[in-house]
């Protein structure tokens, strides 16, 4: 069973992690993962081999299992409320969606130029695609090396209304992770060399104001703030130096979980959404957790 450390940093975090919480490893043995997601009503998780160029899935009914192959190096991924699986592709610069068997492009390029390499992204209950582009996948160790057509590191909006891609904000160095609160009134977006996380106004017309810094993620640790959610309390759970690091809605650190292997992302999931399956570089692993997630759809 691999080690992991339970650091509480203000009492409430026993009330959403048992100190004692063991960790499981459910598959090993590959390259670079990331991008987990889980799907409420089949009970599977899908998550993102990048340097494999595929996509997994798994069940504990079923084992792994390939999903897609030539995957175009697939980062992050969610469901829309149809159920309908979205990815950011790190090769070919684009943010995709399934609509049965059919892969279909929703956004390629910003005014004529090939987006950098969409990293992350999330869905508002209204359709609309919001998504981080820096330029990782443009870069020899998760990417395939090339030279960036922007000279900025955006976060976008795709509408489904229109097929509008628009820029929502270009403040943050290397934008990566992001959620939306309960109620998708503020956006939180991370920003990985900078080792903190900012937190914006969302409009009613869906763009971003007033970015200011939530919180700042602490440690020597190896691991910079990568993947984001938000569980069923308010809570940000954030990757970042050594592991998971958990927030209150008012940005104070409850604490951070510590684990053996540098870990790139995560998904609440199980039947009640109190497993939490996270990606390490080379490993999937569970740990069973005392709060809620929340569900895409």
């Amino acid at each position: 069973m691999p080690s992991i450390t339970v650091e509480a940093h203000d009492d409430r975090f026993t009330d959403l992690l048992q100190p004692t919480a063991q960790l499981e490893t459910v598959a090993g043995g590959l390259r670079f993962l990331e991008g987990p997601v889980w799907h409420p009503t089949e009970q599977h998780l899908r998550f993102s081999d990048i340097l494999a160029n595929c996509t997994w899935q798994w069940s504990a009914s079923a084992g792994l299992s390939l999903y897609r192959g030539n995957s175009h190096m697939a980062n992050g991924n969610t469901y829309d409320r149809q159920g309908r699986l979205l990815s950011c592709h790190h090769a070919s610069s684009r943010v995709t969606r399934m609509d049965g068997e059919q892969m279909n492009v929703l956004a390629a390029q910003y005014q004529g130029a090939q987006l950098n390499s969409p990293n992350d992204l999330v869905v508002k209950r209204d359709g609309s695609v919001y998504f981080t582009d820096p330029p990782y996948g443009r870069e020899p160790k998760v990417g395939i090396p090339r030279p960036c057509d922007l000279d900025f590191n955006g976060v976008y909006r795709w509408r489904e209304t229109d097929a509008a891609l628009t820029l929502l904000t270009t403040e943050l160095d290397r934008p990566n992770g992001l959620c939306f609160s309960a109620d998708e009134s503020l956006l939180y977006i991370n920003d990985s060399p900078r080792f903190r996380i900012l937190v914006f106004d969302v409009r009613a017309d869906g763009s971003l104001a007033g970015g200011r810094l939530f919180a700042e993620t602490v440690g020597d640790e190896d691991g910079v703030p990568d993947g984001m959610k938000i569980d069923s309390q308010g809570n940000v759970w954030c990757v970042a130096q050594g592991g998971l690091h958990v927030f209150a809605a008012d940005g104070s650190l409850l604490g951070r979980l510590l684990l053996p292997e540098r870990i790139t992302n995560f998904a609440f999931g199980d039947e009640d959404l109190r497993g939490l399956y996270i990606t390490g570089i080379t490993t999937l692993y569970r740990l069973r957790v005392r709060v809620r997630g929340t569900s895409l759809f």
